[in-house]
């Protein structure tokens, strides 16, 4: 049985220097491996942040001390399984930037859109200064099973916003092979961020 992770979508609250003060907070937590602490830089705003927690096999954990009303005004919680990655000991790469792109994706179709991913992934990071962190299933909401879809989050670091863009090369084989994971994807966003802890 892998890890267990839960992704923290914060709003901070108000202050001097609210990503000072939950990277404070996290270097205390305990009980808890607090994988990377993400910074917005395009596609949030200034004072939202991501937190990805992970578990250790079989544990059960609860971030509330985490999410003190004096940081964060607001958090949305998903609980992920990883796919193909990361490994269980894996940890962000310093530097670069990293996007968190969510797909929603046609039920039942998520097991073929995790293959394609790995088919591309090696082409891809042969190509660019890119690395695939993660790819993580959502636990299913009510509100996923009834329009039938399942949510994925993919967790890419680049070398900087450059590379992003020169990676959009739709001739490239990676590019083929991430369309055809297109035609089953409803509904993608994105946003880049920079690993702050």
């Amino acid at each position: 049985m892998a890890a267990a992770y839960e992704y923290l979508f914060l709003t901070l609250a108000r202050g001097p220097t609210p990503h000072q003060a939950l990277a404070e907070r996290l270097r205390s937590a305990s009980g808890v491996e607090v994988v990377g602490q993400f910074a917005p830089q395009l596609g949030w705003a200034g004072n939202e942040a991501a937190v990805l927690l992970r578990w250790a096999e079989g544990a059960t954990g609860d971030p509330s001390p985490l999410l003190s009303p004096l940081l964060a005004a607001s958090a949305r919680r998903e609980r992920l399984t990883p796919t193909i990655r990361p490994g269980d000991a894996d940890k962000p790469a310093p530097g670069g930037i990293y996007v968190h792109r969510w797909f929603e994706v046609d039920a039942g179709a998520t097991d073929e859109f995790i293959a394609l991913s790995g088919q591309g992934w090696e082409r891809f990071e042969a190509l660019f200064d890119a690395r695939i962190f993660g790819l993580f299933r959502s636990d299913v909401s009510d509100a996923d099973r009834a329009a039938a879809v399942e949510r994925l989050l993919l967790i890419t670091r680049y070398g900087d916003h450059g590379v992003w863009e020169a990676s959009r090369d739709p001739s490239t084989e990676a590019m083929r092979i991430f369309a055809r994971r297109q035609q089953l994807t409803r509904r993608s966003w994105a946003a880049s961020t920079r690993l702050a802890a």
